[in-house]
């Protein structure tokens, strides 16, 4: 049974007028993801896409506890190196232990996480500086092994651990995940761990670093944190059953998501897809979704271009624009169910702020106002909205939407014609980024 709600109905040309998805459109578009839910299936029997194969692994479950056991022993912090979808997924299913969250995520105990997915020297070095070196752990996340960022990270924390007398301590304290060596190719990260006898995990060849949350490589640093990683996995199953079953596109959620993401690209201009979760335990999930999105589609002038926001802040930041200014939009409310939790408002101090109907009432009660409200709203104002609900946001469910928005990402990929796998553009960045490095 699923953990999450979908409904479009507030994104049909019925409920919001011209700027919706028409019948016609939205069917035909759904014919053509017949053929996507075909491939799936037939990948999934040839085991041509390592992906497919994750949600009902559990071979490789006990590695990656012992893993994350080794990281979390007598550790303050733990450090992870890498970027893009090396990191982001692993923040996403961090955040549901309240990394990152505002307020309780250094209140949280245990270890600190610290995902350094943007290269900035003054972070970085600050970064080096104030760790508790001796009490800290790391790990180097590089699925080719020859990400430049991820390679300096590692070259500047082991410089730092030999300058700190901590030499010998290395191989205990330090992970590597990486690709195993290919015969002719290079592995970088392998072997400079190497030298130093770190642990390597194998990244799975078959997944590319945004798809790989459902790998050692975002269930590492959940582990750490105490999720249930069998759970999250199970979850994501959840969202790819009805794929397997055979369900008609109309029945899949993802097939259906993604239809209505490209029939109202090519027939009323949405080129701007929002995703705008009403908590703070799925922020990071935006910005996985934004470079899940963007990094798979975008490609021979094709795709739209994703934007991540944050219920409820960015009603004061973006929900004029969004009302207001250019129709190109698509929109995603995604809920929880908040209302009856958090402080409860006093009634004396309630009416002393002017607001009597506040007594009585929880934060909760208004942030889940807020999203009914903003899903609303724009519909009213003629912006199509589709909205997902999540009755109880856990690791199970979080596995569900990962794995839903995966699914829909490829589905998209095979309604635009184009390989949702590869990233030519910035590949040709990288490459260019290392001339200027090196004074060419």
């Amino acid at each position: 049974m699923s953990s999450i709600i979908q409904s479009i109905e507030s994104a049909r040309e019925e409920r919001v007028g011209r700027e919706g998805v028409a019948p016609a459109t939205l069917n035909a578009m759904l014919e053509r993801a017949e053929g996507g839910l075909k491939w799936l299936r037939e990948r999934h029997a040839d085991k041509g896409l390592a992906l497919l194969q994750l949600p009902a692994q559990t071979s490789d479950l006990a590695s990656i506890k012992k893993a994350a056991d080794k990281l979390r022993d007598g550790a303050t912090d733990v450090v992870l190196l890498g970027t893009g979808g090396s990191s982001l997924g692993g923040q996403t299913l961090a955040q549901l232990a309240d990394h990152a969250v505002a307020g309780a995520g250094s209140l949280r105990s245990g270890p600190q996480l610290h995902f350094m997915d943007n290269l900035d020297p003054i972070t970085f070095g600050s970064l080096l500086d104030r760790l508790p070196l001796k009490t800290s752990r790391f790990v180097a996340i590089s699925k080719s092994g020859g990400t430049g960022e991820t390679l300096m990270q590692t070259i500047a924390v082991l410089t730092a651990l030999e300058k700190a007398g901590l030499g010998d301590t290395i191989s205990k304290v330090m992970v590597g995940l990486t690709e195993p060596n290919k015969p002719g190719n290079r592995n970088g990260l392998r072997d400079l761990l190497s030298k130093y006898d770190v642990e390597i995990l194998d990244h799975d060849t078959g997944v590319g670093g945004r798809f790989s949350a459902l790998t050692n490589v975002g269930l590492i640093p959940a582990a750490v944190l105490g999720l249930d990683i069998a759970a999250i996995r199970q979850g994501a199953g959840q969202a790819l059953a009805p794929v397997l079953a055979g369900k008609s596109a109309k029945d899949v959620s993802s097939a259906l998501g993604a239809s209505l993401a490209v029939a109202l690209a090519e027939s009323r201009g949405k080129t701007v897809s929002v995703v705008m979760p009403y908590t703070d335990r799925l922020e990071r999930m935006t910005r996985w979704y934004v470079q899940l999105w963007a990094e798979s589609l975008g490609k021979d002038g094709k795709g739209t271009t994703p934007l991540g926001c944050n219920g409820p802040v960015d009603q004061h930041s973006q929900l004029q624009l969004f009302i207001g200014g250019p129709r190109d939009k698509l929109f995603t409310v995604i809920t929880t169910s908040p209302a009856g939790r958090g402080p409860v408002m006093d009634a004396k101090l309630s009416a002393l702020a002017g607001e009597p109907d506040f007594a009585g009432k929880t934060i909760g009660d208004l942030v889940a106002a807020q999203g009914r409200a903003t899903a609303e709203t724009l519909a009213k104002n003629g912006c199509p909205v589709r909205t997902i609900h999540i009755p109880t946001l856990d690791e199970k469910s979080l596995g569900e939407l990962l794995m839903h928005y995966m699914l829909e990402t490829i589905i998209a990929a095979h309604l635009i014609g184009v390989d949702a796998f590869d990233q030519p553009a910035v590949e040709e960045g990288k490459i260019l980024a290392k001339q200027y490095l090196n004074g060419k």
